[in-house]
Order: C-alpha cells, then structure tokens, then sequence
C-alpha cells in the first residue's frame, strides 16, 4: 500500500555522504518537528534525474527554502558513494541532502517502489516529491509517466508551498 497525505513516514536509516565522511541520518532526525521536502528518483546519474529532476531542486533551493521549508533531501535506491559522487558531480553536496536508501527499505515501507529490472536497474524507487511536516505527508506528488519530472519537480513543489 502506497503512503497517502497524512500518513506518517516510516522509521528508517538512511546514509549519506558529509564532508566528515559517511553518516546514518534517521527518519526521525530529517523530519522530525522540521517541514522537509523529499524528492525521489529512480537512479543517481540517469538522465532525466541529473538533467531535469535534480538541476530544478538545485536552482530554486532558496525560493523553497524561503517559504517556510527547513530542509530538502533527494533519495535515491543507490548505495551512499553513488550519492556522494552525484552530490559531489552536481554542485549539491552541502545544499541538499542525497540519501541513500541502499537496500529499497524505505522505498518499499512507503509502498513508492518499481521494478526495473527489464531496463537493468532491478528494483528502484518512482519518480516522486513530498512535503512531510514532522514526519507526516502533507503533499505527495508521483509521476505517472517516465521519464518526466514535472509533477513532481521543483515548480510543481513551489506552487504547493
């Protein structure tokens, strides 16, 4: 069963890449009593994720931040070195959060999760975006189409705020 507006995330650990080096970051630290914005992708590197999807997020960080938003995390079902790598290659590390929801156990616990597997990249998450206040989904946006990040980009998010 898929995650609906006003559901409750489930707790889970995900790790990330800081300038320390690696870090679990917990459901409860990211979002709890903090108003975040979670956008998902089927894969770091893969084209509509680095050339539209993440670039949108990146390019109007402050105008989202500006409307009351305290934090923005991107996920993404890849290990916590592809992230830091796509952090790193995107000019993103230190704007954003990029975790790494390594083994699909947050992407599966939402219900937000698509096999991939006849295009090569086995079980991934869909392309998506919320707005989770303390830990609740306020909004949940999920794209229907591959391949396209609109209804869940960065302008869509903007209008929801």
């Amino acid at each position: 069963m898929t995650i609906a507006i006003g559901g409750k995330l489930p707790a889970a650990t995900f790790k990330e890449k800081t300038a320390d080096g690696p870090v679990e970051t917990t459901t409860e630290q990211l979002f709890g009593g903090k108003r975040v914005v979670l956008f998902a992708v089927p894969g770091a590197f893969t084209p509509t994720c680095s050339l539209n999807h993440l670039p949108g997020y990146l390019e109007n960080r402050d105008a989202i931040l500006a409307k009351g938003v305290d934090d923005i995390a991107v996920l993404a079902v890849n290990d916590w070195h592809v992230m830091g790598a796509w952090a790193q290659s995107s000019g993103g590390l230190g704007k954003i959060h990029f975790l790494a929801d390594w083994d699909a156990g947050f992407t599966k616990a939402v219900g937000l999760d698509a096999d991939l597997s006849a295009g090569g990249l086995g079980v991934r998450s869909k392309r998506y975006s919320m707005l989770v206040e303390d830990g609740v989904v306020k909004s949940l946006n999920v794209e229907e189409t591959p391949g396209q990040a609109t209804v869940s980009g960065a302008a869509a998010m903007l209008e929801q705020l």
